[in-house]
């Protein structure tokens, strides 16, 4: 079996003591390919110097909605350029978070965090690459923003010169961590993007995911580990890391009563379809 971790942070300063080891652990599980996302510049220099080490991992180059008060004047313009590398497969991790800055007691913040994303969205068009984007307690502003920008498609996303009907439209990224309903899951489906599922889907306390998992066709389902954060059962409290993806499609496979090896072959493949990989 070969698994797909779409999203983890291998370049975190809790895998400082011991990067190497826990991709080769990763290698060791079938964890074949790792997705290792960025927040901000430096990240982004970072993820790539680690992609360029390792056959079997991947980068995305961006800002996090967390980092754009810090951003500085043309740090789009370095994204853009690091972008070009041949390793990096994504624009992420963007989007918005409204848990620290709902936009009702901060709006310079949440005005920021959406030109951010917004002006990452049309970078992402321009350079033809999918997104990995962030939503937190942000479901509407982010799912409106996805519709004002891929309503339609044609040589420029967002721009377009011609319509083409939804359900023809390429993939062009993934919600991960997804929290949403299921007809939020199905406005995305039908914008060209997958949801993903990480750790929290094993919680015992979660009694949302489940549902999610039982109602969603697997051929729109990524894994992740968003390592080193939301670390799966049994492991909950400790560091996670990406070889824990495996846990993740085992809850998938019970919850759907699929085997672990179909679980794996279609994550895989989908991730695989989305990075063009």
């Amino acid at each position: 079996m070969m698994f797909f971790d779409s999203h983890c942070h291998l370049t975190a300063e809790q895998f400082d003591a011991d990067r190497d080891a826990v991709i080769q652990r990763a290698l060791d599980a079938g964890v074949t390919r790792m997705l290792t996302l960025a927040t901000d510049v430096a990240s982004s220099r970072a993820v790539i110097e680690l992609a360029e080490r390792h056959a079997c991992v991947y980068a995305a180059v961006g800002i996090h909605p967390e980092s754009v008060r810090a951003a500085e004047p043309g740090d789009l313009g370095l994204i853009r350029e690091l972008a070009q590398h041949p390793k990096v497969v994504a624009i992420g991790e963007i989007g918005l978070d409204y848990y620290w800055n709902p936009p009702d007691s901060d709006k310079a913040t949440a005005d920021l965090q959406q030109k951010f994303f917004e002006q990452q969205l049309e970078l992402a068009a321009e350079l033809d690459l999918p997104v990995a984007i962030h939503d937190r307690d942000a479901h509407n502003a982010v799912i409106g923003t996805l519709q004002r920008t891929f309503r339609t498609a044609g040589d420029d996303v967002g721009n377009a010169r011609r319509s083409v009907p939804l359900r023809d439209v390429p993939p062009r990224g993934v919600l991960h961590a997804f929290s949403g309903s299921v007809e939020m899951a199905q406005t995305a489906f039908d914008l060209g993007f997958f949801v993903s599922f990480g750790g929290p889907l094993t919680f015992k306390n979660n009694k949302h995911a489940p549902d999610l998992i039982r109602a969603l066709p697997l051929e729109k389902i990524l894994i992740e580990t968003d390592s080193p954060y939301l670390t799966p059962h049994p492991f909950r409290g400790k560091r996670n890391e990406p070889a824990h993806v495996i846990l993740v499609a085992q809850r998938i496979a019970a919850l759907r009563e699929l085997s672990i090896e179909q679980v794996a072959a279609q994550t895989t493949r989908n991730a695989l379809d989305l990075f063009r990989l």
